[in-house]
Protein backbone atom coordinates (compact mmCIF):
# COMPACT_ATOMS: atom_id res chain seq x y z
CA UNK A 1 0.00 0.00 0.00
CA UNK A 2 1.30 3.43 -0.98
CA UNK A 3 2.41 5.66 1.89
CA UNK A 4 2.95 9.40 1.74
CA UNK A 5 6.56 9.28 2.97
CA UNK A 6 9.89 10.07 1.38
CA UNK A 7 12.22 8.00 3.53
CA UNK A 8 11.10 4.55 2.29
CA UNK A 9 11.45 2.93 -1.10
CA UNK A 10 8.10 2.04 -2.64
CA UNK A 11 7.21 0.29 -5.90
CA UNK A 12 5.46 3.37 -7.22
CA UNK A 13 6.52 6.30 -9.43
CA UNK A 14 7.54 9.54 -7.69
CA UNK A 15 4.40 11.32 -8.87
CA UNK A 16 2.02 8.54 -7.85
CA UNK A 17 -0.92 9.24 -5.56
CA UNK A 18 -3.69 6.87 -4.54
CA UNK A 19 -7.43 7.40 -4.30
CA UNK A 20 -7.13 8.93 -0.82
CA UNK A 21 -5.34 11.96 -2.21
CA UNK A 22 -8.49 14.02 -2.79
CA UNK A 23 -10.05 13.03 0.53
CA UNK A 24 -8.18 15.92 2.13
CA UNK A 25 -9.46 18.45 -0.41
CA UNK A 26 -11.01 21.52 1.22
CA UNK A 27 -12.56 24.47 -0.58
CA UNK A 28 -12.74 28.10 0.56
CA UNK A 29 -11.30 27.35 3.99
CA UNK A 30 -10.39 30.97 4.68
CA UNK A 31 -13.12 32.58 2.57
CA UNK A 32 -14.68 35.55 4.30
CA UNK A 33 -18.43 35.99 4.24
CA UNK A 34 -19.58 39.58 3.75
CA UNK A 35 -22.90 41.16 4.56
CA UNK A 36 -24.20 43.81 2.19
CA UNK A 37 -25.02 46.55 4.69
CA UNK A 38 -21.76 45.98 6.55
CA UNK A 39 -19.84 46.56 3.31
CA UNK A 40 -21.95 49.64 2.57
CA UNK A 41 -21.08 50.97 6.02
CA UNK A 42 -17.36 50.41 5.44
CA UNK A 43 -17.53 52.17 2.07
CA UNK A 44 -18.44 55.37 3.91
CA UNK A 45 -14.72 56.08 4.43
CA UNK A 46 -14.17 56.22 0.66
CA UNK A 47 -17.26 58.37 0.17
CA UNK A 48 -16.20 60.83 2.84
CA UNK A 49 -12.71 61.18 1.43
CA UNK A 50 -14.00 61.80 -2.08
CA UNK A 51 -16.32 64.45 -0.65
CA UNK A 52 -13.40 66.02 1.24
CA UNK A 53 -11.44 66.42 -1.99
CA UNK A 54 -14.55 67.79 -3.71
CA UNK A 55 -15.22 70.34 -0.94
CA UNK A 56 -11.57 71.42 -0.95
CA UNK A 57 -11.52 72.01 -4.72
CA UNK A 58 -14.86 73.82 -4.57
CA UNK A 59 -13.59 76.09 -1.79
CA UNK A 60 -10.51 76.93 -3.84
CA UNK A 61 -12.68 77.67 -6.90
CA UNK A 62 -14.94 80.01 -4.90
CA UNK A 63 -11.93 81.89 -3.53
CA UNK A 64 -10.28 82.13 -6.92
CA UNK A 65 -13.52 83.48 -8.42
CA UNK A 66 -13.87 86.05 -5.63
CA UNK A 67 -17.12 84.52 -4.36
CA UNK A 68 -15.64 83.62 -0.97
CA UNK A 69 -13.48 85.90 1.14
CA UNK A 70 -10.51 84.52 3.07
CA UNK A 71 -11.81 86.11 6.28
CA UNK A 72 -15.15 84.32 5.89
CA UNK A 73 -13.50 80.97 5.18
CA UNK A 74 -11.09 81.34 8.09
CA UNK A 75 -13.93 82.20 10.47
CA UNK A 76 -16.06 79.29 9.32
CA UNK A 77 -13.12 76.89 9.51
CA UNK A 78 -12.21 78.11 12.99
CA UNK A 79 -15.77 77.66 14.23
CA UNK A 80 -16.08 74.19 12.74
CA UNK A 81 -12.71 73.20 14.22
CA UNK A 82 -13.83 74.26 17.69
CA UNK A 83 -17.06 72.28 17.32
CA UNK A 84 -15.15 69.25 16.05
CA UNK A 85 -12.65 69.55 18.91
CA UNK A 86 -15.44 69.51 21.48
CA UNK A 87 -17.18 66.62 19.71
CA UNK A 88 -13.93 64.65 19.52
CA UNK A 89 -13.68 64.64 23.32
CA UNK A 90 -17.41 64.25 23.91
CA UNK A 91 -17.72 61.07 21.83
CA UNK A 92 -15.67 58.93 24.23
CA UNK A 93 -15.88 61.12 27.32
CA UNK A 94 -12.22 62.11 27.08
CA UNK A 95 -10.97 58.50 27.41
CA UNK A 96 -8.77 58.77 24.32
CA UNK A 97 -7.17 61.97 25.57
CA UNK A 98 -6.56 60.38 28.96
CA UNK A 99 -4.84 57.37 27.39
CA UNK A 100 -2.63 59.45 25.10
CA UNK A 101 -1.69 61.90 27.85
CA UNK A 102 -2.30 64.83 25.50
CA UNK A 103 -3.43 68.02 27.27
CA UNK A 104 -5.55 70.82 25.87
CA UNK A 105 -2.73 73.26 26.51
CA UNK A 106 -0.46 71.16 24.28
CA UNK A 107 -3.13 71.16 21.56
CA UNK A 108 -3.45 74.93 21.81
CA UNK A 109 0.31 75.44 21.54
CA UNK A 110 0.52 73.18 18.49
CA UNK A 111 -2.32 75.09 16.85
CA UNK A 112 -0.73 78.47 17.54
CA UNK A 113 2.67 77.34 16.28
CA UNK A 114 1.21 75.92 13.06
CA UNK A 115 -0.93 79.01 12.45
CA UNK A 116 1.95 81.43 13.08
CA UNK A 117 4.34 79.37 10.95
CA UNK A 118 1.90 79.15 8.04
CA UNK A 119 0.99 82.83 8.22
CA UNK A 120 4.66 83.86 8.31
CA UNK A 121 5.50 81.79 5.25
CA UNK A 122 2.33 82.58 3.31
CA UNK A 123 4.15 85.16 1.11
CA UNK A 124 6.67 82.47 0.24
CA UNK A 125 3.86 79.99 -0.53
CA UNK A 126 2.22 82.58 -2.74
CA UNK A 127 5.34 83.13 -4.87
CA UNK A 128 6.77 79.62 -4.63
CA UNK A 129 5.54 78.43 -8.03
CA UNK A 130 5.45 81.69 -10.02
CA UNK A 131 7.87 80.27 -12.60
CA UNK A 132 5.62 77.25 -13.25
CA UNK A 133 2.79 77.52 -15.73
CA UNK A 134 -0.79 77.38 -14.48
CA UNK A 135 -1.61 74.29 -16.55
CA UNK A 136 1.28 72.44 -14.94
CA UNK A 137 0.10 73.52 -11.49
CA UNK A 138 -3.39 72.18 -12.18
CA UNK A 139 -2.01 68.89 -13.50
CA UNK A 140 0.29 68.48 -10.49
CA UNK A 141 -2.56 69.27 -8.09
CA UNK A 142 -4.87 66.74 -9.74
CA UNK A 143 -2.15 64.10 -9.63
CA UNK A 144 -1.39 64.79 -5.97
CA UNK A 145 -5.06 64.66 -4.97
CA UNK A 146 -5.44 61.39 -6.85
CA UNK A 147 -2.41 60.01 -5.01
CA UNK A 148 -3.92 61.21 -1.73
CA UNK A 149 -7.05 59.15 -2.44
CA UNK A 150 -5.02 56.10 -3.43
CA UNK A 151 -2.69 56.00 -0.42
CA UNK A 152 -5.23 57.14 2.19
CA UNK A 153 -5.84 54.82 5.15
CA UNK A 154 -9.40 53.56 4.67
CA UNK A 155 -8.95 50.90 7.34
CA UNK A 156 -7.54 48.16 5.11
CA UNK A 157 -4.38 46.33 6.08
CA UNK A 158 -2.50 46.73 2.80
CA UNK A 159 1.07 47.61 1.84
CA UNK A 160 -0.06 50.52 -0.31
CA UNK A 161 -1.58 52.35 2.67
CA UNK A 162 0.50 55.29 3.89
CA UNK A 163 -1.19 58.00 5.94
CA UNK A 164 1.92 60.18 5.94
CA UNK A 165 2.36 60.04 2.17
CA UNK A 166 -1.35 60.64 1.62
CA UNK A 167 -1.38 63.73 3.84
CA UNK A 168 1.81 65.12 2.31
CA UNK A 169 0.41 64.78 -1.19
CA UNK A 170 -2.78 66.60 -0.18
CA UNK A 171 -0.83 69.44 1.44
CA UNK A 172 1.42 69.68 -1.62
CA UNK A 173 -1.68 70.00 -3.82
CA UNK A 174 -3.06 72.72 -1.53
CA UNK A 175 0.20 74.66 -1.74
CA UNK A 176 0.14 74.42 -5.55
CA UNK A 177 -3.44 75.64 -5.79
CA UNK A 178 -2.94 78.33 -3.12
CA UNK A 179 -0.11 79.82 -5.17
CA UNK A 180 -2.64 80.74 -7.86
CA UNK A 181 -4.87 82.75 -5.51
CA UNK A 182 -4.80 86.57 -5.57
CA UNK A 183 -3.08 87.38 -2.24
CA UNK A 184 -0.87 85.85 0.42
CA UNK A 185 -3.79 85.87 2.86
CA UNK A 186 -5.71 83.62 0.49
CA UNK A 187 -2.78 81.20 0.40
CA UNK A 188 -2.56 81.14 4.21
CA UNK A 189 -6.27 80.42 4.63
CA UNK A 190 -6.21 77.78 1.89
CA UNK A 191 -3.33 75.81 3.39
CA UNK A 192 -4.88 76.05 6.85
CA UNK A 193 -8.19 74.79 5.52
CA UNK A 194 -6.40 71.93 3.76
CA UNK A 195 -4.83 70.84 7.05
CA UNK A 196 -8.23 70.89 8.71
CA UNK A 197 -10.06 68.87 6.09
CA UNK A 198 -7.27 66.40 5.25
CA UNK A 199 -5.71 65.87 8.69
CA UNK A 200 -8.22 66.76 11.44
CA UNK A 201 -11.46 65.75 9.76
CA UNK A 202 -10.40 62.09 9.14
CA UNK A 203 -9.45 61.75 12.81
CA UNK A 204 -12.97 62.76 13.86
CA UNK A 205 -14.43 60.42 11.24
CA UNK A 206 -12.57 57.41 12.65
CA UNK A 207 -13.67 58.13 16.21
CA UNK A 208 -17.31 58.58 15.16
CA UNK A 209 -17.13 55.35 13.17
CA UNK A 210 -15.77 53.41 16.14
CA UNK A 211 -17.95 54.95 18.87
CA UNK A 212 -21.22 56.06 17.29
CA UNK A 213 -21.91 54.25 13.98
CA UNK A 214 -25.33 55.85 13.49
CA UNK A 215 -23.91 59.33 13.91
CA UNK A 216 -21.14 58.41 11.49
CA UNK A 217 -23.67 57.37 8.85
CA UNK A 218 -25.62 60.61 9.33
CA UNK A 219 -22.47 62.73 9.06
CA UNK A 220 -21.43 60.86 5.91
CA UNK A 221 -24.78 61.43 4.21
CA UNK A 222 -24.87 65.09 5.25
CA UNK A 223 -21.31 65.68 4.05
CA UNK A 224 -22.09 64.07 0.70
CA UNK A 225 -25.16 66.26 0.27
CA UNK A 226 -23.12 69.39 1.05
CA UNK A 227 -20.50 68.40 -1.53
CA UNK A 228 -23.16 67.69 -4.15
CA UNK A 229 -24.96 70.98 -3.44
CA UNK A 230 -21.74 72.94 -3.77
CA UNK A 231 -20.82 71.15 -6.99
CA UNK A 232 -24.30 71.76 -8.43
CA UNK A 233 -23.76 75.52 -8.16
CA UNK A 234 -20.86 75.20 -10.58
CA UNK A 235 -21.87 72.35 -12.88
CA UNK A 236 -25.10 70.35 -12.82
CA UNK A 237 -23.53 67.70 -15.05
CA UNK A 238 -20.58 67.40 -12.66
CA UNK A 239 -22.97 67.03 -9.71
CA UNK A 240 -24.85 64.23 -11.48
CA UNK A 241 -21.63 62.43 -12.38
CA UNK A 242 -20.27 62.82 -8.85
CA UNK A 243 -23.54 61.54 -7.36
CA UNK A 244 -23.35 58.55 -9.70
CA UNK A 245 -19.80 57.89 -8.53
CA UNK A 246 -20.80 57.99 -4.86
CA UNK A 247 -23.79 55.70 -5.44
CA UNK A 248 -21.60 53.28 -7.38
CA UNK A 249 -19.01 53.11 -4.60
CA UNK A 250 -21.48 52.88 -1.73
CA UNK A 251 -24.21 50.68 -3.27
CA UNK A 252 -23.16 48.97 -6.52
CA UNK A 253 -19.60 47.97 -5.58
CA UNK A 254 -20.67 46.21 -2.33
CA UNK A 255 -23.30 44.30 -4.30
CA UNK A 256 -20.69 43.20 -6.86
CA UNK A 257 -18.36 42.13 -4.05
CA UNK A 258 -21.09 39.98 -2.47
CA UNK A 259 -21.92 38.38 -5.82
CA UNK A 260 -18.27 37.67 -6.66
CA UNK A 261 -17.82 35.88 -3.34
CA UNK A 262 -20.12 33.14 -4.64
CA UNK A 263 -17.65 32.46 -7.47
CA UNK A 264 -14.66 32.05 -5.19
CA UNK A 265 -13.16 28.54 -5.42
CA UNK A 266 -9.94 28.27 -3.45
CA UNK A 267 -8.76 24.71 -2.89
CA UNK A 268 -6.58 23.46 -0.05
CA UNK A 269 -5.11 20.04 0.47
CA UNK A 270 -1.95 17.95 0.92
CA UNK A 271 -0.29 19.69 -2.04
CA UNK A 272 -0.06 23.00 -0.17
CA UNK A 273 3.32 24.22 0.99
CA UNK A 274 4.23 23.27 4.52
CA UNK A 275 3.77 26.03 7.10
CA UNK A 276 6.27 26.22 9.93
CA UNK A 277 4.28 27.29 12.99
CA UNK A 278 7.04 26.70 15.54
CA UNK A 279 8.94 29.73 16.81
CA UNK A 280 12.41 29.40 15.30
CA UNK A 281 13.74 32.76 16.48
CA UNK A 282 15.98 31.05 19.03
CA UNK A 283 18.08 29.63 16.19
CA UNK A 284 18.77 33.16 14.90
CA UNK A 285 20.40 34.36 18.07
Amino acid sequence: RWQKVLYERQPFPDNYVDQRFLEELRKNVHARQYRYWAVVFQSGAVVQQLCSVCVFVLTWWYMDAGMLSPQGLFGAALLSSLLGYVLFDAVDGGAGRWESGRTRWADLKSTLVFTAFTYGFSPVLKTLTESISTDTIYAMSALMLLGHLIFFDYGANAAIVSSTLSLNMAIFASVCLASRLPRALHAFVMVTFAMQIFALWPMLQKKLKARTPRCYVGVTVLFALVALAGLATISSVGAVLFASLLLTISCLCPYCLIRLQLLKDNIHGPWDEAEIKEDLSRFLM
